[in-house]
């Protein structure tokens, strides 16, 4: 799923970024990085209704980011099923 297909469907389950980091067993700023400029290809990450790409958009004063994470995804790109993801909620 890409971001113009979640603004259709908002009603989609998201996992956390604490959950996949634990998934992947890395740090939560791992998945977020990942997330933002598009090396990990399992969600994004938004501000304000907008995609946010860039590493040079974090900072203080901007606004929050909101992270999308697609359990599909992130089961498709570990390997694993949906039920071990579903698991770890």
């Amino acid at each position: 799923m890409d971001y113009e297909e979640f603004k259709i469907d908002r009603n989609v389950k998201s996992i956390t970024v604490q959950e996949a980091a634990k998934l992947y067993k890395k740090d939560p700023c791992w998945i977020r990085a990942g997330l933002i400029c598009g090396w990990l290809p399992i969600g994004f990450a938004t501000r304000r209704g907008k995609k946010v790409t860039s590493v040079s958009d974090i900072g203080h004063g901007k606004g929050r980011i909101n992270y999308y994470i697609s359990p599909k995804l992130l089961a498709d790109h570990l390997g694993i099923s949906m039920e071990e993801i579903l698991c770890q909620q």
